[in-house]
């Protein structure tokens, strides 16, 4: 087991990380909500300014603004919940995996999908929160880092995939 786990070292690696983000944003969460709102909202003033030499109403530019920096906020606490939850996940997948004994190879391309994924996955919500209130859009936020996010979940999703097929092999008892 020590082998596999060597061998995983890389995705565990990535995974502890993750759940360290996960736990880091939570703390910065908590001890500087409001300047992180204020950051939001600063970045928010500033499309509304563009929004209004461009001849757009203020009050309506102000109104959708408001909106999207308080949309940001909700992407960033997702963040925080997704690298909690895909870093624990991705740990004990990448251990489930090691303990199924498959080959070498698949453990090290598996633990590394399922590390890149999680921590890559987090990072796109926070991304997104912060570049939204400038762009006057979540969606515009999200469409600009599908780059990003696509890869990411497709790799969480990869490796989980990967597990669930050794188990169901594993399973199956000798042949």
């Amino acid at each position: 087991m020590k082998e596999q786990l060597a061998i995983a070292r890389w995705g565990i690696l990535l995974s502890l990380i993750t759940l360290l983000y996960g736990y880091g944003l939570g703390m910065v969460f908590g001890g500087a909500e409001e300047p992180l709102r204020a950051r939001l909202s600063t970045s928010g003033a500033a499309w509304v300014e563009a929004q209004v030499q461009s001849g757009k109403e203020r009050v309506a530019a102000e109104s959708a603004s408001a909106k999207v920096v308080e949309k940001s906020w909700v992407y960033m606490k997702r963040a925080h919940l997704h690298a909690n939850g895909l870093g624990t996940s991705a740990l004990a997948l990448i251990i489930l995996l090691a303990y199924l004994g498959v080959s070498l190879k698949r453990l090290r391309f598996t633990s590394l999908a399922l590390g890149v994924g999680a921590l890559g996955y987090s990072t796109f919500w926070m991304i997104a929160g912060f570049m939204a209130p400038g762009l006057g859009s979540t969606g515009a936020a999200k469409e600009a880092l599908t780059f990003f996010a696509g890869p990411s979940a497709f790799l969480c999703v990869g490796g989980l995939l990967s597990v669930l097929a050794a188990a169901i092999t594993n399973t199956r008892g000798p042949r």
